[in-house]
């Protein structure tokens, strides 16, 4: 199978997409693609990998699913392009960096600058249908982005996982907590921001740490 990604990635998971069950899911997408509306366009769907190489990541944010509406998922988790307004997970991400560093709400919801400074922006599952949360799930994508989280643990040190929610936080055993940091909060989602996700400070928190071992933090 021929995967069009970033050739440091393509070269650490060369093994993954040699496998059967990978080139079963690749078959299913595929089919998807050509008789259902699919989310992130074809093109979008290794974007996380595409603008943040392997031995640059310094930060991993772990989502579950792109977003299902139409224009907003481009391969970033909780990223939408400019002119899409921001859905509310990302809202609330936007309030706790202002209230956690001071900076202002952005001019639009497009986490691409992030990943550029080693932000890996990794949704669980990488395509879904238009309108159905979770329609891709339990088809491949999850065994190949666990794969994904142990090759970063396996081949990087320091780098900063912010697992949010309890999907996420079920991949901390995954990581090594000896040589990477791990910082858990609620998910941003309205439905439980307020149990903890804001006050968290995981942005600043991030940042002390990559300062501590003498990496440049993230101008989020």
């Amino acid at each position: 199978m021929n995967v069009k990604i970033e050739p440091s990635w393509k070269q650490a998971l060369d093994h993954k997409f040699k496998e059967k069950i990978f080139n079963a899911l690749v078959d299913f997408i595929k089919d998807e693609y050509q008789t259902q509306m699919v989310f992130p366009a074809g093109k979008d769907i290794f974007n996380a990998f595409n603008f943040c190489p392997l031995n640059q990541v310094k930060v991993v944010i772990l989502g579950q699913d792109p977003y299902h509406g139409p224009g907003q998922a481009h391969g970033l988790s909780f990223s939408v392009k400019p002119g899409i307004p921001f859905p509310p997970s990302l809202l609330n991400i936007f309030k706790e960096i202002k209230t956690d560093l001071s900076i202002d709400m952005p001019p639009n919801g497009d986490l691409t600058r992030w990943a550029n400074q080693g932000v890996f922006l990794l949704n669980a599952t990488l395509t879904v249908r238009a309108h159905e949360a979770g329609s891709h799930q339990g088809k491949g994508w999850e065994e190949f982005t666990d794969e994904v989280i142990r090759v970063i643990d396996c081949t990087q040190s320091n780098v900063v996982f912010m697992l949010w929610g309890s999907f996420a936080q079920k991949k901390s055993g995954l990581i090594d907590s000896s040589k990477h940091l791990i910082l858990k909060a609620p998910h941003p989602s309205p439905l439980s921001s307020y149990r903890g996700f804001f006050g968290a400070k995981h942005f600043s928190k991030a940042n002390e740490y990559l300062i501590s071992i003498g990496k440049t933090p993230i101008a989020w």
